[in-house]
């Protein structure tokens, strides 16, 4: 059996190869979206006597808020003294699965289309490479979803720790009679919005596609092979 690389692009009009393309790119985007993100609040403080003052919160990936100074030294704020403060809350851990796994379908599909354009022949000639994609292919459909639902709660961890209510409850001087304090202004996160979107939107397509790669397995052609054809009937042997 020749197992040289032999360049053919008709896989790509075949739903096999056209989902993997499709997959390749929305992994771009959703960890694009995610792990390219950087953002400010901005916090105004608005003081008993009639003065304002402002803070800024900048916050970016892997969104470990508590590592993110919202006062970096001891300062005097509305004639208090105010020390080093920082953002509460830490959704690294989900940020970065969610990315990961992002990373993961990127190269994988890299490698799924390279097998498919020049080695089509051997993967169609061996029961290994259709089970083997089939079962990574299954995996990756619950990743996709656990990943997506971990940084969807991550996500409204970091909304609810940068808005006015977390701000509040985490800079002391915020809790004072005299004291107001409000994010004035906040961060774009509509990219992280689309990064959760697309999270689970490649569940979606991964899981459509895992129908496509069983179809290339020996589980499906022998489930089909021993079906017996419409209208055939069985000859008695003869005696």
């Amino acid at each position: 059996m020749m197992t040289g690389f032999r360049l053919n692009l008709s896989p790509l009009k075949e739903p096999l190869g056209f989902v993997k393309l499709v997959e390749w790119l929305t992994a771009i985007f959703a960890f694009g979206s995610c792990g390219g993100f950087s953002g400010r609040n901005i916090i105004s403080i608005f003081c008993g006597d009639g003065r304002n003052e402002t803070l800024n919160a900048n916050f970016h990936y892997p969104f470990r808020l508590s590592q993110v100074p919202l006062v970096e030294r001891n300062v005097t704020i509305c004639n208090q003294t105010v020390n080093t403060t920082h953002l509460v809350g830490d959704s690294a851990s989900s940020a970065e699965f969610f990315v990961g796994i992002g990373i993961i379908c990127f190269l994988y599909c890299m490698v799924a289309l390279l097998v498919y354009l020049g080695y089509m022949h051997v993967y169609k000639d061996s029961d290994f490479g259709p089970i083997f994609d089939f079962v990574i292919t299954a995996i990756l459909v619950f990743f996709w979803l656990v990943c997506s639902s971990a940084w969807a709660k991550g996500l409204q961890n970091v909304k609810d720790a940068t808005d006015t209510d977390g701000i509040s409850a985490t800079l002391a001087l915020c809790k004072g009679s005299n004291v107001t304090c409000e994010v004035s202004e906040f961060a774009n996160m509509r990219t992280l919005n689309i990064s959760v979107v697309f999270g689970y939107l490649n569940m979606f397509i991964w899981a459509g596609n895992a129908w496509f790669v069983y179809k290339e397995t020996r589980w499906h052609s022998q489930k089909f092979s021993s079906q017996p054809g419409p209208g055939r009937q069985q000859v008695p042997a003869p005696i």
